[in-house]
């Protein structure tokens, strides 16, 4: 699982002319799943989310974490996450799992992010989306599960 976190004043998503979905201080988490992934997965990114510190405290500091701050979250599908760019101009997106994985591991995420305790808003799965994003700091973090999970928890 890949995760752009970005720490944001304000965000929405608009889903295909409805009215945006939004929230204010916070982060936008944009999602990308791969066929590795399952709910261990989805359940460690969504607590390691919920805990990064990437908000300032009052001396200046990153020391506190989304739920700390009593900011919101707005989870994103991204299967563009996982481009390979390595031949040609168009990038292959082999390395994203199929919706019949991806839809229920993002879904497990997100739940994840409520049960911890975050105030979640989403857009739709395999819509088409417009997203409105405003960076604070700017303060963006790529989290990728095969480089952070430890291998006990993965299962291997």
């Amino acid at each position: 699982m890949r995760l752009v976190l970005q720490r944001v004043s304000s965000a929405n998503v608009t889903v295909e002319g409805e009215e945006p979905r939004a929230i204010g201080p916070g982060l936008v988490a944009l999602v990308g799943i791969c066929p590795g992934d399952d709910a261990k997965t989805a359940d460690w990114m969504a607590k390691k989310t919920l805990g990064l510190r990437v908000f300032t405290d009052g001396a200046g500091k990153l020391n506190l974490s989304v739920l700390e701050t009593g900011g919101e979250l707005l989870v994103v599908s991204n299967f563009t996450l996982y481009a390979d760019c390595k031949k040609g101009r168009r990038p292959a997106f082999t390395g994203a799992a199929g919706p019949e994985l991806a839809q229920p591991l993002y879904e497990r995420f997100a739940a994840a992010l409520r049960e911890g305790g975050g105030r979640v808003t989403t857009g739709t799965f395999g819509g088409a989306m417009e997203v409105d994003i405003h960076n604070s700091g700017p303060i963006t973090i790529l989290l990728d599960s095969e480089e952070l999970m430890p291998k006990k928890v993965k299962g291997v």
